[in-house]
């Protein structure tokens, strides 16, 4: 029993020494390995921790087999841990792409998405006639009353059905938002059943040439054109607003996008929305909408991706814990002979820890390496919270892989402490004769 005591209590330890870690800041991470490399540089016990650590690393070639181990495994937490983040991190910064201070959407009062928004024809020149509204050159309000219809098109992958944003915009859809270019065929002509689809919903779905007939509400429409935007609207079909409601019985909007009027147009907006009994609405720039629409799930995959890390890494933990403790054992000749020479035990266990934090560093180099180079760029589609279909790109950035390093050298520095300690308590004469 009290064996079991000991040894939850010590699983409990390295569990809080890999937290304390994780969770430190670069400028911490940093401030202590230059801690160390002073320590190495200026001190006797430092010089002396050098060397032996000098040795232990020069037969790391003869221990290939256990050092593969450490290396493999811990490669492969940061690579799972990397990539999912990256999922993360490119969901969150597609929708983030997609909005900016300079247009605002406005949605029924309480609403949190379009797709619960309900917006009436007759409310529409209401919001037009607003201040802090721009102007067009025809003098005409930069406002896109628009509405959203979730539809059914076959994947690239497999040709199972998945859900597509169908979108109907206004005539000042496309000065609202300059950032969309025709980068094929040409944009649809009002009052027609014409589409243009966004590249990414191209990729990922079939039947979106351009010239080809597309079916939907019963009805005969045509793709003539194609749109890149490097956000959210490229998984989104575009056409004119006043076919769209129509084909699919809906006689009102769901949201109204918007062009500012310089920087205090927000605040104009805002304050007129507030005066008007007859436009019980609320007004979001597009910032902080796409940004709000990003947090739910992003928040869900990196806990996700935190929770699966966590796991690998006790695996990796214990094969680093077995691997360094069948190093010391076989070491121990060697080790008792550095003691009767005069190493402390600081020096040793210093030595044992910067061997296995190098096998982690090469760990934690070789799977991030593996998730840029498989992940960083590689486009897949996920649900929003509109029920369709986002595509994205995972983003493997230098934080992330930074992360990453961190949780390697976390993994290194939980599994080589004991085996360390070990190696440090060592006796000398029962080193030898074991030996």
């Amino acid at each position: 029993m009290k064996r079991f005591v000991s040894g939850l209590l010590t699983v409990l330890l390295l569990a809080l020494l890999l937290a304390l870690w994780i969770t430190l800041p670069w400028q911490g991470v940093l401030a202590l390995a230059l801690a160390v490399a002073l320590w190495l540089s200026l001190t006797r016990s430092g010089r002396l921790a050098r060397e032996a650590a000098r040795i232990g690393i020069a037969g790391l070639p003869q221990r290939w087999g256990a050092s593969s181990v450490v290396v493999v495994g811990i490669a492969g937490v940061v690579g799972v841990l990397v990539a999912m983040l990256a999922m993360a991190e490119g969901f969150k910064a597609t929708l983030d792409r997609t909005g900016d201070a300079n247009t605002a959407i406005l949605l029924r009062a309480g609403s949190q998405a379009e797709t619960n928004s309900v917006i009436t024809r007759d409310q529409v020149p209401l919001i037009a006639a607003l201040p802090g509204i721009a102007r067009g050159a025809d003098g005409q309000a930069l406002a896109s009353p628009e509405l959203s219809q979730v539809v059914n098109l076959p994947s690239m992958a497999d040709g199972t059905d998945a859900n597509v944003q169908f979108r109907g915009v206004g005539p000042a859809g496309w000065a609202i938002r300059p950032q969309l270019k025709i980068v094929e065929g040409r944009r649809f002509t009002p009052g027609l059943r014409e589409i243009v689809v966004g590249r990414g919903a191209q990729r990922q779905f079939r039947g979106l040439e351009v010239g080809k007939p597309l079916k939907l509400a019963n009805q005969q429409w045509t793709v003539v054109g194609v749109f890149e935007a490097r956000d959210s609207h490229d998984s989104e079909l575009w056409t004119d607003a006043d076919v769209l409601g129509p084909a699919y019985q809906r006689s009102a909007f769901q949201s109204v996008t918007v062009k500012l009027d310089g920087k205090a147009g927000f605040a104009q907006l805002k304050a007129a929305l507030a005066a008007d009994p007859r436009l019980k609405l609320d007004v979001l720039t597009t910032r902080d909408y796409y940004g709000r629409q990003s947090q739910a799930l992003t928040r869900l995959i990196r806990i996700l991706g935190t929770v699966i890390g966590a796991i690998m890494a006790i695996g990796a933990v214990f094969g680093a814990l077995n691997s360094m403790y069948a190093a010391v054992a076989g070491r121990a000749r060697e080790i008792a002979t550095l003691r009767a020479l005069g190493f402390r035990g600081l020096p040793v266990v210093t030595a044992v820890m910067l061997e296995t934090m190098l096998l982690a560093l090469l760990g934690g180099l070789l799977g991030a390496a593996i998730a840029w180079g498989l992940f960083n760029g590689y486009t897949v589609s996920t649900l929003g919270q509109n029920f369709s279909q986002v595509v994205f790109q995972f983003k493997v950035s230098p934080a992330l892989a930074w992360t990453g390093l961190k949780w390697a050298l976390g993994i290194g520095l939980v599994g080589g402490l004991l085996p360390a300690l070990r190696a440090a308590r060592l006796p000398v004469t029962e080193a030898l004769r074991a030996a």
